[in-house]
């Protein structure tokens, strides 16, 4: 970006301190794990959607955010995405459960990208930036029930 493209502000070239502090204030959560799926990065926007402060966050596994039932399923996808460098969710959007620090649930959607090393195929992390798509998710859930309402009458 030249000066005259950027921003009242923005810097005329984007370095890493200037990208760290986007990250940091994003609107939207982001949250990052290491190979084993422990957090060890967790914005503003992370405290704000689950409740859980960086530093309560940030060491422990990434089961603090999933529900029980949907653990084991994460874990071997994940497992198997740090052993083959691959995942088939890098370009789409996820929409699935969550849990608040208060046990509540709520539905996320969410992008993932894969943190590789130069010349590496193993990934080093795993980055998700992430929304609270709960009011979308019971509106298309009570819209289904009409729907099926008006099927059934």
């Amino acid at each position: 970006m030249s000066g005259s493209d950027a921003p009242p502000g923005a810097p005329d070239e984007v370095d890493d301190s200037f990208l760290a502090g986007l990250v940091h204030e994003l609107a939207d959560a982001v949250v990052v794990a290491d190979p084993s799926g422990t957090i060890t990065y967790w914005n503003a926007a992370a405290h704000r959607l689950f409740g859980w402060s960086r530093e309560e966050a940030v060491g422990q596994p990434l089961d603090l955010i999933i529900p029980e039932r949907l653990r084991a399923r994460h874990g071997a996808g994940y497992a198997r995405t740090m052993e083959t460098g691959e995942t088939s969710y890098g370009d789409r959007l996820l929409e699935v459960p969550a849990l608040r620090s208060d046990g509540r649930p709520l539905s996320i959607a969410f992008t993932v990208t894969l943190i590789r090393r130069p010349g590496e195929k193993q990934p080093m992390a795993i980055a998700a930036v992430i929304r609270d798509d709960t009011e979308r998710w019971q509106e298309r859930r009570d819209l289904r029930r009409r729907l099926a309402e008006l099927d059934a009458g």
